[in-house]
């Protein structure tokens, strides 16, 4: 469900560091987490989201969110931008 989200999204963010600057600047319509992913990596970015309202989906791989998002390696956290 959520890696079509992706494939459909005209713009989106990869990475976490990423990811919190553009949740702290208002930009993120929905989190995209890996459930596979290191929860000391992914944190950050869903306490954000949480603070801000901002909905959180959970996908199994990070394999798939990489390759969902058209890259080679894997990726932890994907944000949905306006």
């Amino acid at each position: 469900m959520s890696y079509e989200k992706v494939l459909q999204a005209g713009k989106f963010i990869i990475g976490t560091k990423q990811t919190v600057k553009a949740l702290q600047e208002g930009l993120v319509l929905e989190l995209i987490v890996a459930s596979d992913a290191d929860p000391k990596i992914t944190a950050p970015a869903i306490n954000e989201a949480k603070e801000r309202d901002i909905p959180v989906h959970y996908v199994d791989s990070m394999k798939k969110l990489g390759k969902a998002c058209r890259i080679e390696v894997g990726a932890a956290t994907v944000a949905i931008i306006r």
